[in-house]
């Protein structure tokens, strides 16, 4: 089922200026992580352990921050959020450069603070169409695709240009100012959602504190054991974005600087095509109720993936590819998918912005909560085995929580009787 022609022009505008927008903000935020800082520590703790740390910190209080920020966001203020807040991270990376270290740690904080913001404000222009599957989709493949490729462009920047790895993020961040202001002025022409749109997946509207309160009291039990199953996501995501060199340094890859993108762009591919089917399925409970089985393929290939590279079955390239591609089929929907045809299929008035924010907010906590129980409760257990021990966690939990979601919301959603509302592909 393919894209109307008289359409074809929204949507490849659209999805190019989102996909750049986000794309140059993790120019921003990912390249020092490739960085190894040996021989560094701040108070005995090593010091890249202490900038992830850091970072992390800001971005997880920018997301609760963002639970009201973006779920009140007014389309007038989008483009002055967007660049000033990218604007404040390269500035905080720029300190990070010049303060010696380790006292410049702190201004990782202010860079990661900004930055959690960034990915409401962009979805914002997507959410609520009729091809919000295939945008969104597009959307999340820039966070699949560009973490490989900073990290790699940061790697370039210290080996061509002789960049010392604590200036080299700001270096890379700089590379990407003029291509963001292109882009984000490019997601300021994308048009309104049309009275159509409006119909088929409800007017998105700011929510005030009343709304959101009433949202959660209706959805408690759905939305509990969704955002425990995305705390086990983010958790295992961010390790291995995070730790990418480590565990590709314990798989025998080390010094191999191509495996951070040819290995991402394979993963964004498959999700890229399955996920963007969903947007032919016009009824919102069925769409909502595919998502659902979706996941849960997902987890089976993280489970099934590692447990044939612990038996030597599976070539460990190839298991990173179908544990990222688990990973990823199941935490794109969440980050924008899921929750809009959630509020579409319930006829919720408010925005998707409210509810990927608050999975969110709690996904990073947790990922925070496991990261230190990593470096100072099981520090001596490699990267590469407490990555692989998360990968059976995340299959097994998410299972679970996939299993009775799906059969509380349909439930749910044949009591009250909802119309389907339908239009002419």
């Amino acid at each position: 089922m393919g894209i109307k022609k008289q359409d074809l022009a929204f949507v490849s505008k659209a999805s190019i200026a989102a996909f750049g927008a986000y794309f140059c903000m993790y120019a921003f935020r990912k390249p020092f992580a490739v960085a190894t800082f040996e021989d560094l520590s701040v108070l005995g703790i090593d010091y890249k352990i202490v900038l992830i740390i850091t970072q992390v910190l800001g971005y997880m209080l920018s997301k609760f921050i963002g639970i009201k920020v973006i779920s009140e966001l007014e389309p007038r203020q989008r483009l002055a959020y967007l660049l000033g807040l990218i604007g404040i991270s390269e500035v905080a990376l720029i300190l990070f450069g010049w303060v010696s270290q380790p006292y410049n740690f702190i201004f990782l904080f202010f860079n990661g603070l900004p930055l959690g913001m960034i990915w409401g404000i962009v979805f914002s222009y997507l959410e609520g169409r009729k091809y919000t599957e295939i945008l969104g989709v597009i959307l999340c493949t820039s966070f699949i695709v560009s973490s490989g490729v900073v990290k790699s462009i940061g790697l370039w920047v210290m080996a061509s240009w002789g960049v010392t790895q604590f200036w080299m993020p700001a270096v890379t961040g700089a590379l990407f100012i003029i291509p963001l202001v292109f882009f984000a002025r490019l997601l300021e022409t994308v048009p309104q959602p049309t009275q159509e749109e409006k119909a088929l997946r409800v007017e998105r509207v700011p929510m005030r504190p009343k709304d959101r309160s009433n949202v959660i009291k209706q959805f408690a039990l759905p939305l509990f054991i969704l955002i425990l199953f995305y705390i086990v996501l983010t958790a295992f995501r961010d390790l291995r974005d995070n730790y990418a060199r480590e565990l590709w340094d314990g798989l025998g890859y080390a010094g191999d600087i191509s495996v951070y993108s040819t290995s991402e762009l394979v993963v964004a591919f498959l999700v890229l095509i399955i996920l963007a089917s969903v947007y032919a399925i016009k009824d919102n409970l069925k769409a909502l109720l595919t998502y659902h089985g979706i996941l849960l393929f997902g987890t089976f290939s993280v489970g099934i993936a590692t447990f044939l590279l612990q038996a030597q079955l599976l070539n460990p390239f190839l298991w990173m590819v179908i544990s990222g591609f688990g990973l990823y089929i199941c935490y794109v929907p969440f980050n924008a998918l899921f929750f809009d045809r959630f509020i579409a299929a319930f006829r919720i008035k408010g925005n998707a912005g409210f509810l990927i924010y608050l999975a969110d907010a709690f996904g990073y906590l947790g990922s925070m909560a496991v990261l230190l129980y990593k470096n100072f409760g099981m520090s001596t257990i490699s990267w590469l085995k407490f990555f692989i021990n998360g990968a059976y966690w995340l299959s097994i939990i998410g299972s679970i929580s996939v299993v009775v979601s799906f059969f509380y919301l349909r439930k749910k959603h044949r009591k009250a009787k909802f119309n389907v509302v339908a239009y002419e592909n």
